[in-house]
């Protein structure tokens, strides 16, 4: 029996617009020269620019485009961290947004105390991360240096406790819909590297509806369905990746 295909993401002529102050941008000549005579000259970004795509459940959206296309802002306008100028966002189902996977670690706390305040700030209860605590712990390798402050641990550590942490409680959240920005690197040795990387395809394939931000045009053809470029806000063009990767690297 095949599962529903349900309509997780939808967009309508969506646009976001914020005002830059140019003023930032000025010699100290220029900025006191409008500064006595009031002048104050202003400018708008635009990170999206009336566009319109559906995502479904099971479906992986590869977004592509150069820095400052708008990619990392139209993921925070899905999840709700800024607000459209115009147009409409529809989500339906929960929604976890990823960002980066070496954030959110206090340094003067304990590994223990940080597995329990990150796992709270992933929505997960004081009971749950009880329940998930050994598995965080066993998928780190680290569990000689539970109660060891973190400001001790190495770079490669202080990534292996960030991942694990957020696989696990976001797998236990089992989300309608996943926002990726970039977030496919585990850090750590080659073995935790593999492991990691079966870790978070098993949470892009598990049949929820995910936007996918990269650069790296092998992980786009590897795990998505269809892709979107993006230049100035604008879709250029969406479609097979294969496609829209070679249009990327054309423009």
């Amino acid at each position: 029996m095949t599962k529903e295909i349900i309509k997780r993401i939808e967009v309508k002529n969506l646009s976001k617009r914020f005002s830059a102050d140019c003023k930032s941008q000025l010699g100290a000549l220029s900025i006191f020269i409008n500064f006595i005579t009031f002048k104050k000259e202003k400018k708008e970004i635009i990170v999206a620019d009336n566009i319109s795509f559906d995502v479904h459940s099971g479906e992986v959206l590869g977004v592509i485009g150069k820095n400052g296309s708008g990619k990392s802002s139209l993921l925070r306008l899905i999840a709700e961290i800024y607000r459209p100028s115009s147009g409409s966002i529809k989500t339906h189902g929960t929604v976890v947004y990823l960002t980066g996977v070496e954030q959110g670690i206090m340094p003067k706390l304990t590994m223990r105390e940080n597995i329990y305040l990150m796992g709270s700030v992933l929505g997960l209860s004081q009971r749950d991360i009880r329940k998930k605590f050994d598995d965080i712990v066993n998928f780190s390798g680290l569990r000689d240096h539970v109660d060891m402050k973190v400001y001790q641990f190495s770079t490669g550590m202080l990534s292996r406790l960030n991942f694990s942490v957020m696989i696990n409680c976001i797998s236990h959240r089992n989300p309608d819909i996943l926002l990726i920005d970039e977030v496919l690197s585990a850090g750590g040795d080659d073995d935790f590297q593999e492991k990691a990387t079966q870790k978070m395809e098993e949470l892009i394939k598990g049949g929820a509806a995910v936007m996918l931000v990269s650069h790296d045009s092998v992980v786009l053809k590897r795990y998505c369905n269809r892709a979107m470029l993006l230049e100035g806000g604008i879709i250029k063009e969406i479609g097979s990746p294969n496609d829209v990767i070679e249009k990327y690297h054309r423009s």
